[in-house]
């Protein structure tokens, strides 16, 4: 019997066979001189082809017979196009737009995959390919013409690492096998640039900080380069290698960098930093910075440049604007003039840190083809309902450029979960043309960016980014070629995709897209509603502390988030105080997305769950989606109870009722039980939540030295916070507390420094005293404990102009308190932002220690940081702006930031101390 089953399988396969084999040769022609990437749409429309049983050939020949298997590909002023007598040209399908046409039901009618340009045959021929590999077999009659909406459609890779190098700071990474082994296998790009052309990708970004001196050397500064002579030849194969291949799949590559930031070896040379942020432009560093650009023109004259002007250098005055004009622009002529050429190629640049409608104001009589981008939705993913000041900064940029791309950058609050919600995606890209007036695409991973090619798995062997995130890649390039598709349809796409993928039935893949469209709104609306910034200072899934949601603004709070980032509506401390005040609410709520969140990790959950019992392909992978549904859950659920902690401690600032705080007590308690829940779902499953392990990430707390990083570091933190908050109710209910606060502060102790920089005397901190020798402006009230300070006084018009440079000897280790007017107005210098510059925590200065601890006349309120530095001769330079230098005090007294409360009107109870 057993015989008798194997002989009737044998006869089925031969059957099989047959039946393939008898499907008719194809023959594929393209034009004897045919761009590289119509070969290339070709030999994938081959592979096709053959997978489905298909013999197949590919000719290049200048005309060739009508054919009932012929498959003619090529641009319409190609003889071998004019052939075969096609009509139907659409000039308006541009260069990447294509046309098929005929089909093998005709009988003597070949099949014409024709357009304008070489891009347009290839995603022609990837459309066939696609059609072949999804229904078997060629299409029996077909006239198609398609285009995409969005100029580039771009991703990225990042040239750096979750950590500094030694004796290196942010960004600079030097090109060496040592430190990024991946760069240098082919395989591993070619698989990346497949993956990217079979999305419909056109660009391919790498970002560095400094990669010319990785990657080309200078006559007038041989020692600048930064590798030996055996990498530099690697690079240089390396990099040759990855534009060639890119170019054949339609691929632009746009190298990144930022400004101002030279070589190690070159800095070292001339005895200056790497990157000063406040230094002025010299001639030496901009003439190397002009020559290194112009050598990488005329040496890679296929690859873009994308230029940051902020964050290394200085965003306020008109540095920037005079770098771009000056240095920038005429490095990448001087290149076209080695080369030659005259026309222009597009240089990017990017809206950082920049005034960068100004910036195109100046520059474009100087070069035309610039292109501008702007970060989405900072560095997370928020919303697809966009507004405010930044949505007018992306019209004002789409209107200076004939492309705006869009940026969607970081991801700061989906990492380490899969994201793979095709509705809020396609809303969002619809949102980027309709709100934002953006016509391009610029896409990071959807998480471990720093840590690329690798996800934060702890798979073994480690999984890849591009093939865990595949659904990420898939839908953002999806829409961004055509982001007007019908839902329904989608729908049914992504379910037919998913329930492939799992070996399931249609009902189930669809299952999956619910579980991933419910998850998809959490993390966006969490910190939409209640995060303290969109930048990747801030980790989402790490939690918050309690301080962080009932005084967001002791923490740096960026408006943006608030005004620009999400639908209009209330944070929790504005909601506290209406509800109190019996005030009617607005917008989107934290009640309505506390409940909401919840909502979604239940249906999230349920949705896995449904689906996991037909799951017959990747079990492995499924299982690791379904653990990410219930740590997706877990984190709403800790958020919303949290939320809802806070908003009974907040209702205690104006009822002064402690048994409010009463009422906060569960609530915190469930919190905490389901980050733990959270804990014990990520332990064995993720080596990190963030992969971004730097001083620069401070929420929910610290990121020094690559800790803090996991849920199992967090836990015992927010227990401490729970144990604190119970213990302080019980003191409060203690009769000779019952109206207990935070004990006095002690004066803080002046240091003795020897200053050597100029500066217009000192002052002791008083009511009545000036602060600027060129202002009427006063002290009118201060936190007590900052009484014995010895502040400096300078000349606000000097600062304004020229910054403040203190430089200083001390004996022992100092902190410089400097004071910060805390709103954005004309003339003064804006607090340290790690939203915006990469070094505002190099002296521990990127948190405010005392808010609202000055009110000066005619000023915001002052808020204050401290500069730590140990023993030694020290300069410190701040950038241009009026500021307040308060005085230097011994180490250490700065170690509770609180906020003091000064300020007129508002009601004040202080409330961090509670949980501290």
């Amino acid at each position: 019997m057993k015989r008798i089953v194997q002989l009737a399988g044998i006869l089925m396969l031969v059957m099989m066979g047959s039946f393939v084999s008898a499907k008719d040769p194809v023959t594929i022609a393209i034009p004897v001189k045919g761009h590289a990437r119509i070969q290339f749409g070709a030999d994938k429309l081959a592979a096709a082809l053959k997978k489905a049983g298909y013999p197949v050939r590919i000719v290049k020949q200048s005309s060739i017979k009508r054919g009932k298997q012929v498959i003619v590909a090529g641009l319409w002023q190609d003889a071998l196009v004019k052939s075969q007598s096609v009509t139907g040209r659409d000039t308006s399908l541009g260069k990447e737009g294509f046309f098929i046409s005929g089909g093998s039901s005709t009988g003597t009618q070949s099949l014409v995959v024709v357009a304008e340009a070489p891009s347009g045959v290839l995603y022609g021929l990837l459309e066939l390919a696609d059609q072949v590999a999804a229904t078997g077999v060629l299409p029996a009659t077909i006239q198609q013409k398609d285009k995409p909406q969005m100029v580039l459609r771009g991703a990225c890779v990042g040239v750096q690492k979750p950590y500094y190098l030694p004796g290196r700071t942010v960004y600079e990474y030097p090109y060496t096998p040592e430190t990024f082994p991946w760069f240098y296998n082919k395989q591993l790009w070619l698989n990346y640039l497949d993956s990217l052309v079979a999305n419909r990708m056109n660009s391919l970004y790498l970002w560095n900080g400094h990669p010319f001196a990785s990657l080309v050397k200078l006559k007038d500064y041989p020692y600048a380069v930064e590798v030996d002579e055996a990498t530099f030849k690697k690079n240089e194969e390396i990099y040759r290698f990855l534009t060639t291949e890119a170019d054949k799949r339609g691929i632009w590559v746009i190298q990144m960098f930022y400004n101002i930031i030279v070589s190690k070896p070159f800095a070292e040379k001339h005895q200056i930093k790497t990157q000063d942020r406040e230094r002025p432009i010299i001639p030496l560093i901009a003439d190397y910075t002009r020559k290194s650009i112009a050598a990488f023109v005329a040496k890679y004259p296929n690859v873009g440049l994308m230029v940051a002007l902020g964050e290394a250098m200085e965003g306020v005055g008109n540095d920037d604007i005079e770098w771009f004009t000056k240095t920038i622009i005429p490095g990448v002529k001087d290149g076209l003039r080695l080369l030659g050429k005259t026309e222009e190629p597009p240089i990017v640049l990017r809206a950082h840190d920049t005034d960068a409608p100004e910036v195109m104001k100046a520059s474009t009589p100087l070069y035309k083809n610039l292109y501008t981008e702007a970060k989405y939705n900072g560095e997370a993913l928020t919303t697809y309902t966009p507004r405010g000041p930044w949505a007018e900064l992306h019209r004002t940029l789409a209107k200076a450029a004939p492309v705006q791309i869009e940026n969607v950058h970081i991801l700061a609050n989906l990492e380490p979960f899969r994201y793979g919600s095709a509705d809020f995606i396609q809303k969002s890209v619809q949102a980027m043309h309709t709100v934002h007036n953006g016509n391009a695409l610029h896409l990071y991973p959807e998480a471990s960016y720093w840590d690329w090619p690798y996800a934060a798995d702890s798979a073994t062997p480690r999984l890849m980014q591009i093939e865990r995130d595949w659904i990420w890649y898939k839908a953002w390039s999806r829409y961004a070629w055509n982001c007007d598709r019908d839902r329904v349809q989608e729908v049914a796409y992504w379910g037919g995709l998913l329930a492939s993928k799992f070996g399931t039935g249609q009902a189930a893949g669809k299952s999956v897209l619910d579980a991933y469209e419910a998850s998809g709104e959490i993390a966006p609306k969490l910190l939409r509603r209640f995060g303290i910034t969109d930048g990747n200072r801030q980790t989402l899934t790490l939690g918050m502390f309690m301080n962080q949601l009932i005084n967001p603004y002791r923490f740096g709070l960026f408006t943006l988030l608030y005004n620009s980032e999400g639908p209009e509506g209330e944070m929790l401390i504005e909601y506290a105080e209406k509800d109190w005040k019996g005030q009617s609410h607005t917008g989107e709520t934290p009640v309505q997305i506390m409940q909401e969140v919840v909502a979604h990790g239940e249906a999230a959950v349920a949705a896995i769950e449904k689906a996991a019992g037909s799951v017959t392909r990747e079990k492995d992978e499924f299982n690791r989606l379904k653990n990410d549904m219930y740590c997706y859950r877990a984190l709403a659920h800790c958020f919303a109870e949290k939320a809802q902690a806070s908003l009974w401690v907040l209702r205690y600032k104006y009822s002064r009722k402690v048994s409010d705080l009463d009422s906060a007590l569960p609530y915190l308690q469930k919190s905490v039980d389901w980050y733990s829940k959270l804990t014990d779902l990520t332990k064995g499953t993720y080596r990190y939540a963030n992969s971004m392990q730097t001083a620069q990430r401070k929420i929910p707390i610290g990121g020094n030295d690559g800790k803090n990083k996991t849920w199992a570091e967090l836990l015992p933190h927010y227990q401490q916070e729970l144990a604190t908050f119970r213990h302080n109710i019980d003191s409060l209910k203690q009769p000779a507390s019952a109206n207990a606060a935070p004990a006095t502060r002690a004066l803080l102790q002046p240091a003795a420094v020897t200053i050597t920089s100029a500066f217009e005397g000192n002052y002791n901190m008083a009511v009545g005293q000036m602060m600027f020798t060129d202002t009427m402006a006063v002290i009118k009230n201060y936190a007590p404990e900052l009484t014995s300070l010895n502040a400096l006084r300078f000349t606000k018009a000097k600062q304004i102009a020229e910054g403040t440079t203190i430089q200083f000897t001390t004996q022992e280790p100092v902190e410089l308190l400097v004071g910060f007017f805390n709103k954005k107005v004309p003339g003064v210098l804006h607090e340290p932002e790690l939203e915006t510059n990469a070094s505002a925590n190099d002296y521990g200065q990127a948190e405010v220690k005392v808010a609202n601890g000055i009110v000066v006349t005619g000023f915001p309120a002052v808020n204050i940081h401290s500069y730590g530095f140990k023993a030694g001769t020290h300069t410190l330079t701040l950038a241009r702006g009026a500021v307040m230098v308060l005085g230097f005090v011994k180490a250490g007294q700065m170690q509770k930031p609180y906020d003091a409360g000064l300020v007129p009107g508002v009601t004040k109870l202080e409330l961090d101390w509670l949980f501290e």
